[in-house]
């Protein structure tokens, strides 16, 4: 007998609807925010970068001790907090601007406090799914959530662009504003109790029990494979990232226009492959399908490292290796669920923090080595660098206990494993 959808669960369809709402916000205030730096702020490439950097800093400077947070407070009114504060903060950039105050020292100062917040929440979240949905459902709800990821960034940014062109920057950030309102009384709607955290007395000193969750995620085999397997991904996307764009216009010479599409390619496959996670999850095994998204990679990788000739040849291998974006998220839901279901409650914000602060500190190191290889070898060969170094995180998959799984393992409570 099928299972019934997630989405005939009152409390599950309260967090997508409300998380969906908020993605799609937080890609249109990204699109605005950039039109206003650009345009109503006149700031120049060196303002950018120091824009830019400033999202970076509160991963790095306390991420580990957010995972801390999270894991001695109830999750759901830290959830909401962060989203009434980043409403609030966004809110003050079209207040600012239609008194005419607004200011790049303003911009700074609200980006590092929505940022801040927002590892707060990116930490909490899923540790708070396995308190809504049951053992069994884990890799269904983060597939549905994995979807919501996806409507997002095939929406958002177009909206972005037509709310910015139809009224002002300021006001469409306004609207990023309100979808955290909505995320907020969303998460507000849900009835089903979470666990307790730990009671104050049991609790250490922040940076021990920080440790503790750095020294978990690296002695459970599980999750020191999946760490292992970010922790070289991250560098490889980092040299992509920085290059793609560069590679794609001058060394294929693709209109922005035309590439513009193709990323709308990736967006599509990327739904369809969180759609279809849980379905090929439970006729292939966990393991299996982690494994086999993992060998698909050096696909798209070769497509695009070879991709030469006339431009509509280099356009249909452009648009093939998009096409396998759907890889991607079908392994993101595997490994969050395999996360989630291998770590006890107890960690489940330190092991997600650790995750996020490596990646926080080896993507810019990614970047600085493509910008070098670009420089120093040319940027074919230094996208084929990137594409052979993803293809070695699929090491650390292949040579652990992930491989064999066929379902989500039983975490033993709330204290680690061996």
């Amino acid at each position: 007998m099928a299972r019934p959808s997630l989405f005939r669960q009152p409390d599950f369809a309260r967090l997508w609807v409300g998380q969906t709402l908020s993605q799609i916000g937080s890609q249109i205030g990204g699109t605005a925010i950039g039109f206003l730096a650009i345009l109503t702020l006149n700031m120049g490439a060196g303002q950018l970068g120091v824009l830019n950097g400033l999202r970076a800093i509160p991963a790095l400077a306390f991420g580990l001790f957010a995972g801390v947070i999270v894991d001695r407070l109830r999750r759901k009114p830290l959830l909401i907090a962060a989203d009434l504060g980043r409403a609030g903060l966004l809110a003050l950039i079209p207040i600012l601007a239609l008194t005419g105050g607004l200011r790049v020292e303003h911009l700074y100062v609200i980006t590092l406090g929505v940022t801040s917040l927002a590892v707060l929440f990116d930490v909490a979240y899923p540790a708070y799914l396995p308190a809504l949905v049951e053992p069994g459902q884990l890799v269904e709800g983060n597939s549905k959530l994995a979807m919501s990821d996806s409507i997002a960034e095939i929406t958002g940014p177009g909206l972005g662009g037509a709310l910015t062109q139809a009224l002002s920057p300021a006001l469409a950030i306004a609207f990023d504003a309100v979808s955290f309102v909505a995320s907020a009384l969303s998460l507000g709607m849900i009835r089903r109790p979470e666990p307790p955290p730990a009671p104050a007395e049991a609790r250490q000193s922040m940076l021990r029990e920080a440790r503790d969750g750095l020294r978990l995620a690296a002695r459970e085999p599980i999750l020191r494979a999946l760490l292992g397997a970010d922790a070289v991904q991250s560098i490889a996307s980092g040299i992509i990232g920085t290059l793609y764009l560069l590679y794609v216009t001058e060394t294929l010479g693709v209109p922005p226009v035309v590439n513009g599409l193709l990323i709308g390619i990736g967006g599509v496959s990327a739904l369809i492959g969180a759609a279809v996670a849980d379905r090929v999850t439970r006729r292939f095994g966990i393991g299996p399908t982690m494994v086999g998204a993992r060998l698909l990679s050096p696909v798209s990788g070769l497509l695009l490292v070879f991709a030469s000739g006339p431009l509509s040849v280099v356009v249909a291998m452009l648009a093939l290796a998009q096409a396998t974006d759907a890889k991607w998220a079908i392994y993101g839901v595997c490994e969050q669920s395999l996360r989630q279901a291998v770590t006890p409650n107890a960690f489940l914000g330190r092991v997600s923090a650790t995750g996020r602060l490596l990646n926080g500190v080896l993507l810019p190191i990614g970047a600085l080595l493509g910008g070098a290889l670009g420089e120093w070898l040319g940027l074919r060969p230094a996208i084929g660098i990137g594409f052979l170094i993803l293809a070695a995180s699929m090491l650390f998959i292949l040579f652990s206990p992930i491989r064999t799984l066929r379902a989500l393992p039983v975490s033993s409570g709330d204290q680690p494993r061996g």
